[in-house]
């Protein structure tokens, strides 16, 4: 028989087997000491049975805690750490529905966090005041609490709403237990059955240890989301510290390889992620894409602070060269504000800024101041020879002929200002600007003086100011080309002529007239005018000149010069048709026609004589 009972409690069989023993004991006529012994058996069957589930269960409990134990170490996700220990709860509590809350101190109420089992939404978004209800005192109290039919339990405060919650969930039975963290209560946790039944003191110490790790989730939650806070800053930190190493590499680089503006604005806008204007000091933008207008307001603070300001989702950094304030930079187009290290990265490339221009404005200076001694001794005489020349190769200026030379009289603008205006077209054309006796020279290959004339004063003018200019055609030597180009500018002054350009034959005899003349003034005047004339009749032995001076004293009538001259009417034309190709087709306009006439006269009264017959 004790074999018997052995295998049925191996087999886990049901109480009932075990009365079926005795029953079929009794049944076969078994004497009162076999029974005896038998029920002795039998009650220390019963014992070992119950014995053995409490083993299982509290086994079960345990599994149950070192699996939720567990998860506080496998698991970072704090709501399914919770959903998991109500879970748990239920199952080894047979309870018919358990649920976690948490307080809201501020609001002096506690609300559901997770429910395991709920029928209702109204009881899942349940939301008590502390001090209400059986969990409200939990909530409140930080003592465990249980009641075998809440509803006639008059321990409690009940509110309507909470008892029509607690209806609508058939709940009659409900166990709960505190939350607890660092002495201070932050919820609770219960479990209840939907019939009327009592809770032993191992289910409260198994809710109760469910709850110490609900605590302990929450407390880990909140250690690792300050620890994900520290990792997500000190790696936001380390970003923005690599980036502004980045920057500082690149503009670092750029300084070094003589970048300019432009490229300063290209590498800030990379960097910071987003679109970048510089302009100077008056507003004009110099590089980059221009912001949206409000950002100008904000320009004197930056320039006080020395920081970078917020504008309107811009951001502005004054350039500053010691207390002048050379530029502004504005970076825009972000799609999130910047960071301090970003800030700081700005304002780094503002002050990339102020050196790459107090540089680009040294070498402007030392360049003028280079160029303009250059001028100075080519203008006073001086023939470029190899030293002259070396000097110029150093400058990129070419001083091959043929050269044109403009000289300017200037209104409205500093004349630093204008001289400024002549580098730009200097340095485009390789050539030299500067100021010379008070007016502003400018020096460049080619051999089109009216077009480089015209070009000086479009640049003034550009600049706000006006300008008279004086233009001569120059060979090797650039002194009499300089000469003459500011009797022009002379002869237009007088005139009046403000704002106009001419060469020397743009003025024909004025100049001569309205200028300080000399001898090799004259002399000039004559090889302009009359030069091509000359030279053919020396070389060949011909009369053009005699024929020019007849037909002039004639009136310009063929017959008589031919009549004046002994020859053919045919050769008078013949001849004249030779003078239009070496002097042009316009020597016959009245203007022109004076000069030649004008010219005629100087080198008669200089003792010139006609040569040939």
């Amino acid at each position: 028989m004790a074999a018997s009972f052995l295998d049925l409690l191996y087999d886990e069989a049901p109480r009932a087997s075990f009365d079926e023993v005795v029953a079929t004991a009794e049944r076969d006529g078994a004497g009162p000491e076999a029974l005896a012994e038998l029920r002795r058996q039998y009650d220390v069957a019963l014992r070992l049975r119950d014995l053995i589930a409490r083993q299982r269960s509290r086994e079960a409990e345990l599994s149950a805690l070192y699996d939720t134990a567990s998860d506080l170490t496998a698991i970072r996700d704090v709501d399914a750490i919770l959903a998991a220990i109500v879970r748990r709860a239920r199952q080894l509590l047979n309870a018919d529905m358990t649920y976690l809350s948490l307080n809201d101190e501020a609001d002096g109420a506690s609300y559901m966090k997770v429910t395991d089992g709920a029928l209702t939404q109204e009881f899942r978004t349940l939301r008590l005041p502390l001090g209400t209800g059986l969990l409200g005192l939990v909530a409140q109290s930080g003592a465990p609490y249980y009641t075998q039919d809440y509803q006639s339990d008059e321990r409690f405060l009940h509110r309507p709403f909470i008892d029509d919650a607690v209806a609508g969930e058939h709940i009659r039975a409900i166990l709960g237990v505190p939350l607890v963290l660092d002495g201070r209560v932050i919820g609770a946790l219960l479990a209840v059955h939907r019939s009327v039944r009592p809770f032993p003191s191992s289910e409260v110490s198994l809710l109760t240890s469910f709850a110490a790790h609900a605590a302990v989730a929450l407390e880990n939650a909140r250690l690792f989301a300050e620890l994900d806070e520290a990792n997500r800053t000190m790696t936001e930190h380390t970003a923005a510290v690599e980036s502004a190493a980045h920057a500082h590499d690149r503009l670092t680089d750029l300084l070094l390889h003589g970048g300019g503006v432009e490229e300063v604005a290209r590498v800030l806008a990379e960097v910071l992620d987003g679109r970048l204007a510089v302009h100077d000091a008056t507003g004009d933008l110099m590089a980059g894409t221009a912001a949206a207008d409000g950002w100008q307001e904000r320009v004197a603070d930056a320039v006080a602070s020395g920081r970078s300001v917020e504008a309107d989702g811009a951001y502005v950094a004054a350039a500053l060269a010691g207390t002048e304030h050379v530029a502004t930079l504005v970076l825009h187009g972000r799609a999130r504000p910047l960071a301090l290290a970003e800030r700081r990265t700005l304002e780094r490339g503002a002050l990339v800024t102020a050196l790459v221009l107090l540089f680009a404005r040294t070498v402007a200076q030392t360049e003028e101041r280079l160029g303009g001694e250059l001028l100075t001794d080519l203008l006073e005489g001086a023939t470029p020879d190899l030293l002259l020349r070396e000097r110029a190769r150093r400058q990129r200026v070419v001083l091959d002929p043929p050269l044109s030379v403009g000289v300017a009289a200037v209104d409205r603008l500093e004349r630093h200002a204008a001289v400024r205006a002549a580098a730009r077209i200097a340095t485009a054309r390789r050539g030299l600007a500067g100021e010379h006796r008070g007016a502003v020279v400018l020096l460049v290959p080619g051999g089109d003086p009216l077009e480089l004339g015209t070009a000086l004063r479009e640049a003034v003018r550009a600049a706000g100011g006006e300008a008279t200019v004086g233009v001569a055609c120059a060979g090797a030597d650039l002194a009499p080309a300089y000469a003459e180009a500011r009797r022009c500018l002379d002869s237009l002054v007088t005139l009046g002529r403000s704002g106009d350009v001419s060469d020397p034959a743009g003025l024909g005899v004025t100049r001569l007239l309205l200028g300080e003349n000399g001898p090799a003034e004259l002399e000039e005047y004559v090889a302009s005018t009359l030069g091509p004339v000359l030279a053919y009749d020396a070389q060949r032995g011909t009369s053009l000149l005699e024929t020019l001076e007849a037909w002039f004293a004639t009136g310009g009538r063929v017959r008589e010069t031919a009549e004046r001259l002994h020859v053919h009417p045919n050769t008078v034309v013949q001849r004249l048709d030779r003078v239009t190709e070496l002097l042009g087709a316009d020597w016959r306009d009245p203007g022109r026609g004076l000069d030649v006439q004008l010219a005629l006269r100087v080198h008669r009264l200089r003792g010139g004589t006609p040569t040939g017959g």
